[in-house]
């Protein structure tokens, strides 16, 4: 048996006629689709159901088994409409009193009411899908329902409506740039933003924003120290780049000609290392007491300072010796000590944790 099934998703049938549904049978759906047309002459769901009327003529002419029925949704969320077309479509299924497979043709006035498609296939077979829609409205009706989904994702929307936003404004911008005399200023500051979203929106920046001020939200509230560790570290990093710059400007002033590009990058590291230095072991001493608090410390994370002092003290004097402050033995000494103090803290605190931790005091122990 054929099924010629009309869907009205948005239950216009039952919100302006009253009728009861679904509607099955093909008297009750001539009766209900005179009373929608009687109510509502220009609702699309009166072709809809007369057209299943039709098609049911048309089979019913061939001997075909065939049965017509109008189900319908709600006028809330697209989800419980769904839901509400699936029910009926179980009830019509099972006042059919046949023998034979069941099988469906589904009749609708467009593509917001296709949707339910998957919710129908799910209970029954679909042999074909029939949208009526006014022919001198067609490609309206696509065009609305396309512009619709856009304006409801908040995805879509974001991407598209504020380029376009941005676009329209050029010109009135234009306008206030002329009048104030600063058309380039306005224009490139317009261009900059526009430039600025797109890379943004390419990259994916705007989720790594929301992610990193989420999780700076949830550290001033739960009171991590590396919150406060990270603001002071920016602060050094800041003043270590404007240390580093006076140093090559210090260095250029003094030389009776261009600086090399060994010599350039010597100055900004001999100038800036010690305030970096200092930001990694904030950082570092943050993230360590933080790891504490919350147990989680171990024994090995402590060598990160010790690292970063290591790091610093040869970058210093590999620097220092490329502006000819320091001498070669000096150089070598710093070399030493630096590798040494790396070596040293890893040995420690790797002693430390194999003596202190859980499993070194049972290894102790069953020794």
């Amino acid at each position: 048996m054929l099924l010629v099934l009309c869907v009205d998703l948005d239950d216009d049938l039952g919100r302006k006629t009253g009728f009861s549904t679904p509607v099955v049978g093909r008297e009750a759906v001539e009766e209900a689709a005179v009373a929608l047309a009687t109510a509502d002459p220009e609702d699309s769901d009166v072709n809809v159901i007369f057209q299943g009327l039709h098609v049911y003529d048309d089979l019913e002419t061939r001997n075909e088994s065939v049965e017509v029925a109008v189900v319908t949704g709600n006028d809330g969320s697209d989800v419980s409409a769904n839901r509400e077309v699936g029910e009926e479509v179980d009830t019509v299924l099972a006042t059919l009193s046949t023998g034979e497979d069941v099988s469906a043709l589904v009749v609708t006035d467009g593509a917001q009411d296709e949707s339910v498609i998957p919710v129908i296939r799910s209970r029954v077979p679909i042999d074909g899908v029939r949208r009526v829609v006014v022919r001198q409205a067609q490609d309206l009706e696509s065009m609305y329902y396309t512009i619709k989904q856009v304006l409801d994702d908040p995805e879509t929307r974001g991407t598209i409506l504020i380029p376009m936003g941005i676009l329209l404004l050029i010109y009135p911008l234009a306008l206030i740039g002329t009048l104030l005399e600063l058309p380039g200023l306005v224009l490139g500051t317009t261009s900059a933003l526009l430039g600025l979203y797109l890379i943004s929106r390419g990259l994916g920046l705007g989720e790594r924003i929301d992610t990193a001020a989420e999780q700076a939200r949830r550290s001033l509230y739960a009171g991590r120290m590396t919150l406060i560790a990270y603001v002071v570290a920016a602060a050094l990093l800041i003043l270590g780049g404007v240390s580093g710059v006076n140093t090559l400007e210090h260095h250029q002033t003094a030389a009776d000609g261009p600086l090399d590009i060994p010599i350039v990058l010597a100055a900004l590291v001999y100038g800036s290392i010690q305030w970096f230095a200092a930001a990694g072991v904030t950082t570092s001493l943050g993230q360590i007491t933080d790891e504490y608090i919350a147990g989680r410390l171990e024994w090995r994370y402590l060598n990160a300072p010790f690292y970063v002092v290591a790091i610093a003290v040869v970058l210093h004097a590999v620097s220092a010796f490329f502006l000819g402050e320091v001498s070669i033995a000096y150089v070598a000494t710093a070399l030493t000590a630096g590798t040494l103090l790396g070596i040293a803290s890893t040995l420690a605190f790797a002693i430390a944790e194999s003596h202190f931790t859980e499993d070194g005091t049972r290894r102790a122990e069953g020794a």
